[in-house]
């Protein structure tokens, strides 16, 4: 009887994990063009990609995945670990744009769209993945307030860089 009760909990986990995974595809393509169909709204340029620089691409994956990790945190109790798995599964996905993107442009010497959009599609479902790997982990439940923190200070950084970018390569236009 136990293990009935595991298997719809693992069943359901599932549902909610496929439907995150589309909801987070489809919203991280909309916030593509969000800003330029806002008519470029300083509201909506902190969670849209307001250029074509990677930063701004990370933030396809950062916002949408974020909105489900707080879901997550307030829908399932405490000692669950599966919102600190999917946060840290985020981390994974967002470092992935950067490094896939810079090594294929760095070995073929220009960009491919094409490519840039897999890169999306294969960080969001490393970060899944990462999560699904992660999400039996209760240890990780302890971690709830650092990863959250994590999770708020990058935030913070995509608001700030949105109005005030570095000037360095990631920041830039390719």
């Amino acid at each position: 009887m136990e293990t009935e009760g595991f298997y719809m909990a693992e069943k359901r986990w599932r549902t909610w994990e496929t439907v995150g995974l589309l909801v987070v595809l489809a919203a991280g393509n909309l916030l593509h063009f969000v800003y330029d169909w806002t008519g470029q709204s300083p509201i909506a340029a902190p969670l849209a990609a307001v250029n074509e620089s990677t930063w701004e691409h990370m933030k396809l994956l950062f916002f949408p995945m974020l909105a489900l990790v707080l879901f997550l945190f307030f829908k399932l109790p405490e000692q669950s670990p599966i919102p600190v798995a999917l946060s840290i599964g985020t981390l994974v996905g967002l470092a992935l744009i950067p490094i896939l993107f810079y090594t294929y442009t760095g070995v073929l010497g220009f960009s491919v769209m094409a490519i840039d959009i897999a890169i999306f599609y294969i960080s969001v479902l490393g970060a899944f993945l990462i999560g699904w790997f992660l999400n039996d982990n209760r240890e990780l439940a302890n971690r709830r307030g650092l990863l959250l923190t994590c999770l708020v200070i990058l935030a913070i950084l995509f608001f700030i860089f949105s109005y005030y970018p570095p000037e360095i390569g990631l920041f830039q236009e390719p």
